[in-house]
């Protein structure tokens, strides 16, 4: 079970973030912009990652040696939300979510590089599978690709490696630091990187206080900053980066079945199918991993 909880755990963070764009697009129907919730998720999320540090430790935070890390995993978090809601200004969703999904190959390589070392066998077929599956599964193949801005191409790509690098960033651990007080340090900084270049206004002039907003905010904050942010802390060193960007492709799969169930959006058998390809395309490498460490285990007992 040991073997397999870490994996999980990166699997379930990334399902979070497939439900956030439903919520954004609720939170759109009732009235609001798509920057203002995007707004309410970063700002709630660090009220509830200081409500929590409050609530669990007994000790002012301090950051120890591990400053840069931590900058750059608030950077990247704040930067992909950011570039991200660009890319949906220009991008049809189908194809914005195409461009996003690009982060399994480019965090795959990000870790080669960093690494100094080849991608496997077993990470190329699962990346090739990954690749197939979302165009499947976004539903792309009627999408007309003729007349769309170019910087729409630029924004998807560049959340793409935006949220590569956050989740190599992950696998670097703060020596003295708990995940609670990373938490509270990553969220803060991205919340200021938000609140630069999106919608702080809704603090001052009461908006993000209204009831719904509020409940918007509050449900953005848990699933896309507090859960996967602690979730992927403790796992991601563990795992790797390379796994781990191929398992956060999860998070189309959920994202095309939560539009499904509360948007009441299309469903093709041709996304039917993509999704069980990436299902499959997540599973390879995981269990070559798991096969690969019980091999050690024997050889060394």
């Amino acid at each position: 079970m040991k073997l397999w909880i870490y994996p999980l755990m990166v699997v379930f963070a990334a399902s979070c973030y497939g439900t956030l764009s439903t919520m954004v697009k609720l939170a759109i129907e009732e009235g609001y912009s798509a920057s203002e919730a995007v707004s309410s998720q970063y700002i709630i999320g660090f009220m509830l990652a200081l409500l929590l540090y409050i609530t669990t430790q007994r000790k002012l935070p301090r950051l120890y040696g591990g400053f840069k890390i931590i900058l750059l995993a608030g950077v990247f978090t704040g930067a992909t939300g950011i570039v991200y809601g660009q890319a949906l200004i220009y991008l049809p969703a189908s194809l914005a979510v195409v461009m996003l999904f690009q982060f399994t190959w480019i965090g795959t390589l990000i870790d080669c590089i960093l690494r100094k070392r080849w991608p496997t066998r077993t990470e190329v077929i699962s990346l090739i599978i990954l690749f197939i599956g979302t165009i499947l599964a976004a539903g792309v193949l009627d999408v007309d690709l003729s007349g769309i801005d170019l910087r729409g191409w630029i924004y998807g790509f560049a959340a793409a490696v935006s949220f590569s690098l956050n989740m190599n960033i992950n696998t670097k651990q703060v020596e003295g630091m708990n995940t609670t007080t990373r938490l509270l340090f990553v969220s803060f900084i991205a919340a200021i990187m938000i609140t630069m270049f999106q919608s702080p206004e809704i603090v001052w002039n009461g908006k993000l206080f209204t009831e719904s907003l509020l409940f918007y905010g509050l449900a953005l904050g848990l699933l896309g900053i507090i859960v996967p942010i602690y979730f992927f802390v403790i796992a991601v060193p563990k795992v790797g980066g390379a796994l781990s960007s191929i398992l956060s492709a999860m998070e189309l799969p959920v994202a095309v079945i939560v539009s499904v169930l509360v948007l009441s959006e299309a469903l093709s058998w041709l996304q039917v199918l993509g999704i069980i390809v990436i299902l499959i395309g997540m599973t390879i490498p995981t269990l070559a991993g798991i096969r690969s460490k019980k091999k050690q285990r024997r050889a060394i007992r």
